[in-house]
């Protein structure tokens, strides 16, 4: 992993989540997890819609989620592990993430958040950007950059990162990161801080 920033653990996460729970509603996750099972929630679907019910949203409620329905497996690999398996096959395309991580280091602070197909870019306040080894000869770096409608190198994003990440830019290779890349991570940043 690139030695300027330090990518977040699955647990580390999750006690961020577990703080974050605990800031926003006043209560820890031992509370919560009661009031989930009192709640009679049997499906994800339903449990997701409690909560959000009673304003907990976000990365808290994932942490409820998987609280209640089990953690996935790879939620007990470490960062190094998940990213090692993202570029397995195509080792190629690692400067690629390797250099996007240490420009979003001058951004301000930020976690870098490991997960199974793509490394999350977190403000303070919430994601910002995703980036994450899209074909065998491309990385794609999303944005959260809401008014901005795709257009030049900025395309659609479509599923990448849900409905919060709103555009893309395809990446095949180190250099490809350029002055107007580094603009628009800066944009996203600054725009989700």
């Amino acid at each position: 992993m690139s030695g300027m920033v330090q990518v977040q653990s699955w647990r580390e996460m999750v006690d961020w989540s577990a703080d974050l729970l605990w800031r926003t509603t006043g209560e820890g996750v031992p509370e919560w997890n009661r009031r989930v099972l009192e709640s009679g929630a049997a499906t994800e679907v339903e449990l997701r819609d409690w909560l959000r019910d009673r304003q907990v949203p976000g990365y808290a409620q994932m942490l409820l989620v998987m609280e209640r329905f089990g953690y996935p497996e790879f939620a007990t690999a470490s960062s190094d592990d998940l990213v090692d398996r993202q570029y397995a096959d195509r080792p190629e395309l690692r400067p690629i993430l390797d250099r996007l991580l240490a420009e979003a280091a001058l951004l301000g602070p930020l976690h870098v958040q490991a997960r199974k197909t793509y490394v999350a870019l977190v403000s303070p306040r919430r994601t910002f950007a995703v980036v994450r080894a899209s074909t065998r000869t491309r990385v794609d770096l999303g944005l959260r950059l809401a008014a901005q409608e795709p257009s030049g190198r900025l395309e659609g994003a479509g599923s990448l990162g849900g409905d919060t990440i709103t555009v893309r830019i395809a990446i095949s290779s180190a250099d490809d990161i350029d002055d107007e890349t580094l603009d628009w991570l800066r944009d996203a940043y600054l725009s989700n801080s």
